[in-house]
């Protein structure tokens, strides 16, 4: 299974509550930080909550 790698690229000041807290959930607390996570099915429902704010690439 491939990997992604999320990267936070826009602020989360100006988010609704339940995008800050799916941020939060992958560990995001500044613009910048990134995680690399399995391309499941549960990984793309967070990227599609949060896809305005990050960039995703493949591992």
């Amino acid at each position: 299974m491939e990997n992604v790698k999320i990267t936070l690229v826009k602020s989360l000041i100006a988010c609704k509550p339940n995008q800050k807290k799916t941020a939060r959930c992958l560990g995001f607390k500044k613009i910048g930080d990134s995680v690399v996570l399995k391309n499941d099915e549960a990984t793309k429902g967070i990227i599609k909550v949060i896809s305005h704010l990050v960039k995703v690439e493949t591992v």
